[in-house]
């Protein structure tokens, strides 16, 4: 399976769907099904029994958008990124802009 582009904790925006053009940050990556889930986007209704001290009734959660439907957010530039991996002098994979060519991992 090819590397996903988008990772945990980067800022997202929607392309495509309801909540088109809004921004937020990813909090899991579903690799097997490639979607993300985006905080308090993409918000469902779901019925659920009390359990374990926590009360029964209707919660709010994210569901999950495919990944096609989100793009990397630059908030400096206040655009959306297009990513490609590039491999660095010391032999590691990193993601870059494609526009501009900067490197968006901090490790």
């Amino acid at each position: 399976m090819a590397s996903m582009k988008v990772k945990r904790d980067d800022t997202v925006v929607v392309l495509a769907g309801k909540f088109k053009g809004k921004t937020g940050r990813v909090l899991r990556v579903l690799r097997d099904d490639q979607k993300v889930v985006v905080e308090r986007l993409n918000l469902v209704k779901r019925q659920v029994k009390p359990q374990a001290g926590r009360p029964g009734g209707t919660i709010e959660k994210e569901a999950p958008i495919h990944v096609s439907n989100v793009a990397l957010w630059n908030a400096a530039e206040s655009r959306s990124v297009k990513v490609g991996f590039r491999v660095l002098d010391d032999g590691r994979k990193v993601r870059v802009d494609k526009k501009t060519g900067q490197v968006l991992d901090q490790a």
